[in-house]
Formats: C-alpha cells, sequence, structure tokens
C-alpha cells in the first residue's frame, strides 16, 4: 500500500538542546492504524503534533503522501487532517451542529442539517436529539463523539487521536473503542493515535510503536507486540498485567 505519513530520519530537540525526538524513522501506509506507546514523556504527542505542524522538527523531514509537510500550506494541512484530543476542545458556546461543522464552514463548505445528520450518526449520536444541545449539555462520552464528528466533517484521509478516551470511565471508554474500530474498519482512514493504554492499543490498532526516551524501540505489526522479547517491551506489557499476575500467583 501507498505510504501516507512518513518521518524519515526525524530529530527535535529544545532551544537548550535537549532531544525530544532522537533520529525517527517510520512509515504508515494508508488506511492503516497505528498506535503509539511509551510513558509519559517519551514523545508521544510531540510524534504527533510533527504530523500537523504544531512542531517542526530541527533534523529530518516528515512526509505527507510523498510530500514535504513543511512544503505545504499549514493551514491547509490542518484543515485537511482531523484531530482528536482528550478533552475534545468543542466551542462551548457553539451547538452541537455548529461545533461539527466548524471545519468545513472554515473551508468555505457549510454542511447542512442532513450531513450533520449523518456525521452524528457515525459517532453514535440522533442528530434530533443532539444537534441543538451545547457541549455543558452532554457527557464526557457524548462530547468525545461530537469531537470525532467534527474530526471527520471535512472527510480528511488522515486522522490524529491524542489519548482521545484516556478521561472516560472504563464502561464509557469501551463503548467509544468499539465505535471507533466498526468506524474506522468501514471508512479505511490513516490513524495515528497516541495512548498509555496498551489494551486499547491492541484493540484498535493494526501497528504498534514503541517509544522510549525520544527513540523507537519497536515498530511492529499489533499481533507481534506480546511476542516481542525487547526488555523495554516486556516491561511495558508487564506493567499493564500486574492484576492478572497477582491473581495467578495467589491460586
Amino acid at each position: 500500500m501507498p505510504t501516507a505519513i512518513e518521518f524519515r530520519d526525524v530529530s527535535l530537540k529544545t532551544a537548550e538542546g535537549r532531544a525530544l525526538l532522537d533520529h525517527i524513522n517510520l512509515s504508515l501506509e494508508e488506511g492503516t492504524t497505528t498506535a503509539v506507546l511509551g510513558r509519559s514523556g517519551s514523545g508521544k504527542t510531540t510524534l504527533l503534533r510533527l504530523v500537523n505542524r504544531m512542531l517542526d522538527p530541527t533534523d529530518g523531514t516528515v512526509f505527507i503522501r510523498g510530500k514535504e509537510c513543511e512544503q505545504l500550506n499549514v493551514i491547509t494541512l490542518r484543515r485537511g487532517i482531523g484531530y482528536v484530543i482528550q478533552e475534545t476542545g468543542l466551542f462551548p458556546h457553539f451547538t452541537v451542529a455548529r461545533n461539527v461543522g466548524l471545519v468545513p464552514e472554515l473551508n468555505g463548505k457549510r454542511i447542512g442539517e442532513e450531513k450533520t445528520g449523518e456525521l452524528l450518526a457515525q459517532v453514535g449520536l440522533e442528530a434530533e436529539k443532539f444537534a441543538k444541545r451545547y457541549p455543558h449539555q452532554l457527557s464526557g462520552g457524548q462530547r468525545q463523539r461530537v469531537g470525532l464528528a467534527r474530526a471527520l466533517a471535512a472527510g480528511p484521509s488522515i486522522l490524529l487521536m491524542d489519548e482521545p478516551f484516556g478521561a472516560l470511565d472504563p464502561l464509557t471508554r469501551a463503548e467509544m473503542q468499539d465505535m471507533l474500530r466498526d468506524l474506522l474498519n468501514r471508512l479505511k482512514k490513516t490513524v495515528l493515535i497516541v495512548t498509555h493504554d496498551l489494551d486499547e492499543a491492541l484493540y484498535l490498532a493494526s501497528r504498534i510503536v514503541l517509544l522510549e526516551d525520544g527513540h523507537v524501540v519497536t515498530d511492529v505489526a499489533a499481533e507481534d507486540f506480546l511476542r516481542s522479547e525487547i526488555p523495554a517491551v516486556k516491561a511495558y506489557a508487564e506493567a499493564f498485567r500486574r492484576g492478572e499476575k497477582d491473581r495467578e500467583t495467589s491460586r
């Protein structure tokens, strides 16, 4: 498959010279979902933000469908990439319908009620019930669904997700993961999702990348992650299996 996003020998350093990312080489194929794991401060969100040029690398190049990211118009680039964050970033004084249609509106293409209804239906919300509500009238899970609908409104081929379900309770999070997996299977977007949750990565992604101190520790198919003998990978997996391990030893 063609490459949608490529990080070619990418590094990012602070003004003081501290390396946030160090010689990253990754290729994301079109239509695939890649999860980036790692502890806090490993460089996950920094890597994600290079794609829509919220940050620019100090060395190396990011390519979007074969074109150098820094050569693309930054506004056009960002409006053509879906972006979902943990707290959704919804505008509190806009209705759900206005929030969903914001990106097309910025692109000069207002969407009508029918299209808004389709977008809300995709994320499991009824337009008749939710379109005229405001963000404060929604639950956390509902706000996250609206944020996802907004990210999809302009029909982007690339979707960036930064801990999108991190603030949700376990049951709501599981419901959102089910909805997202079904949606992505149908839409075939290229997705880069940052998460701390190994189970989420294994459930949603076809490929998993583990970062540590700005370096790529591993970049493997999701089904191969738990079989890895790399110490950092084993340590990460064991940290998520402590409860299971404890129950086994107490039997």
